[in-house]
């Protein structure tokens, strides 16, 4: 902005060459930068993935292929989508919401597809999708008193995920399916470590903000009376 009023800038009344209309194209031109298109990328990749995956009935070695490409090009994308955002100073409310949104759909549907087609039980899907919802929405409630971060286990359950999840996708055979089945059972542990840890941070945050919330509230009589707390209390 000019930092001009209108009407010193030239009488006319109209807004002047980067004024609040001019920032408010440069703020809607952000939306479209480099992280978001990769996020948008990796929503648009969530049906084409479910096509993918239940072509033939689900069980086209080459079919499975296609879609396990199109499950790593998402897990990629997840990765530098956030990066890119960080680094670049990219971060908008869009992403914010979007980005989460966009990991949960293409792991869900993946999860889904495999317990639908009976290659993945539907507890590990259960277990899971519960924990991601879960700590998502835990999330929310203690948001007031601040914000949980990622940990390195949350990275590790992620990454574990990821991989157990695509090696399902692909229509292995052999000690390769059965490696799979024990990268299955380490992403599992992990996310069940990992969900009961965010627990834990959820409830000591929350603790620290009611102890918080609760000395302010001690105070705020006494210095709306400019009296110390011991001086009230002595009353």
């Amino acid at each position: 902005m000019t930092g001009v009023p209108a009407s010193a800038a030239g009488g006319t009344g109209r807004p002047a060459p980067g004024g609040k209309l001019g920032t408010a194209a440069v703020n809607q031109a952000s939306l479209w930068n480099i992280a978001n298109i990769l996020t948008m990328v990796r929503l648009l990749l969530v049906p084409g993935f479910v096509v993918l995956m239940l072509a033939d009935g689900g069980y086209d070695p080459a079919m499975r292929a296609w879609a396990w490409a199109a499950f790593a090009v998402a897990m990629i994308t997840d990765v530098f989508d956030g990066h890119l955002a960080r680094t670049y100073n990219l971060v908008t409310d869009f992403g914010k919401i979007a980005d989460p949104i966009a990991d949960k759909a293409i792991m869900g549907a993946a999860l889904i597809c495999l317990s639908s087609l009976g290659d993945l039980p539907w507890w590990v899907t259960g277990v899971i999708l519960g924990r991601e919802l879960g700590i998502t929405l835990l999330r929310f409630v203690v948001i007031r008193y601040g914000v949980i971060p990622a940990s390195r286990g949350g990275k590790m359950k992620t990454l574990a995920q990821g991989t157990a999840v695509g090696m399902y996708v692909l229509a292995l055979t052999g000690p390769l399916a059965t490696f799979r089945f024990w990268v299955m059972a380490v992403a599992v542990v992990l996310t069940v470590v990992t969900g009961l840890d965010y627990v834990r941070q959820a409830v000591v945050l929350r603790r620290a903000g009611l102890a918080e919330a609760q000395a302010a509230a001690a105070l705020s009589p006494a210095a709306a009376g400019g009296q110390t707390p011991s001086e009230a209390a002595e009353k």
